[in-house]
């Protein structure tokens, strides 16, 4: 496999010494769902190409057919040149310590992982929700273990609030864990929720956000138009994905986002470079997540980095955004 070129950036992720690509691929409702083997390859390998060296995946995504998929995918290619990163906490089993935060889960699942993604270490594992039956010291020990272990590098969480994420950073610190430096939470032009409360508290704690859906499952790419059909092989036309993306098809949203076109056009970009050099422009931001079915979709959503938006261009978004964009999580 060619080595990866320079076109994709690399940042900090949070107060640690890693450095991720400023987009990330990742496998949700794609290896093992939407692609097979042969695409998932390809896909691989256009990221590399564009300098995507972060990839992204979770034991839950497809019953762990997306680590197994992603872990094919990237044999063969220098382990020290990509960074790895899954998730644990949903289902793998039917048992009841088949899930949450639990020692016993978190190692089983941290070793089937491995197994899935054929490495010997994975550089970020995250808690992939907040599990209010397990002892927050319990899971941080756990972490903590692996780490000394060699079996993960370092830890993060995804869609916990600002709180839990204090609480359990005051933890570590408190019993010499290794600290939380990464969290995942949804974040994009129109989905804001984490600028309150989420940023500023991982900020005080050199917490770096791997945002996911920056680009509102597709919304952002302008492909959807008012009073018009689906495009056919979009999200929002297939079955399963539809769920997904239907807070974002309706009438109010469709139309902002379709306002966003011109603005794009007169920079150059596309709706889609658009919308993930805005989140990019938040300094919080380690990187920005994108999911792909098409590899020529890798190379037109790499083009984003780099790419530097002026306060008017921002200030213009959110004005033409305004009705559309959610500050905070709906009841």
């Amino acid at each position: 496999m060619r080595p990866y070129s320079e076109c994709v950036r690399h940042r900090r992720l949070g107060s640690s010494g890693l450095k991720v690509s400023e987009l990330a691929l990742g496998n949700w409702a794609t290896m093992g769902a939407q692609v097979d083997d042969d695409v998932s390859q390809a896909l691989v390998r256009a990221a590399l190409d564009c300098g995507i060296t972060t990839f992204d995946t979770s034991d839950a995504y497809a019953d762990g057919r997306a680590e197994e998929l992603l872990g094919r995918a990237l044999t063969g290619v220098p382990r020290g040149s990509i960074e790895l990163s899954t998730k644990v906490f949903w289902p793998t089993g039917p048992g009841p310590n088949q899930r949450g935060l639990s020692r016993k889960h978190v190692r089983e699942a941290c070793h089937a992982s491995l197994r899935r993604l054929r490495t010997d270490h994975i550089d970020i594992y995250q808690a992939h929700r907040f599990d209010p039956e397990t002892p927050v010291e319990e899971t941080l020990s756990a972490f903590d273990d692996l780490v000394r272990e060699g079996k993960i590098l370092y830890v993060g969480v995804s869609e916990w609030s600002a709180g839990q994420i204090r609480d359990a950073a005051i933890v570590s610190r408190d019993r010499g864990y290794s600290p939380l430096v990464a969290n995942q939470p949804q974040y994009s032009m129109l989905w804001r929720i984490i600028e309150e409360e989420v940023i500023p508290t991982c900020d005080e704690w050199g917490i770096g956000q791997i945002v996911w859906s920056p680009l509102a499952q597709g919304v952002l790419s302008g492909k959807y138009r008012p009073g018009a059909r689906p495009p056919q092989g979009s999200r929002a036309d297939d079955r399963d994905g539809s769920g997904y993306i239907a807070r974002w098809m309706t009438g109010t949203v469709i139309e902002a986002v379709q306002s966003l076109v011109p603005v794009a056009e007169r920079l150059g970009l596309t709706p889609a470079q658009l919308a993930l050099a805005w989140v990019l422009g938040n300094p919080s931001v380690s990187s920005a997540i994108i999911g792909a079915s098409r590899p020529e979709q890798l190379a037109e959503n790499a083009a984003a980095s780099g790419v530097e938006l002026d306060q008017e261009t921002r200030a213009l978004v959110d004005r033409l955004l305004a009705d559309a964009i959610h500050w905070r999580r709906p009841a």
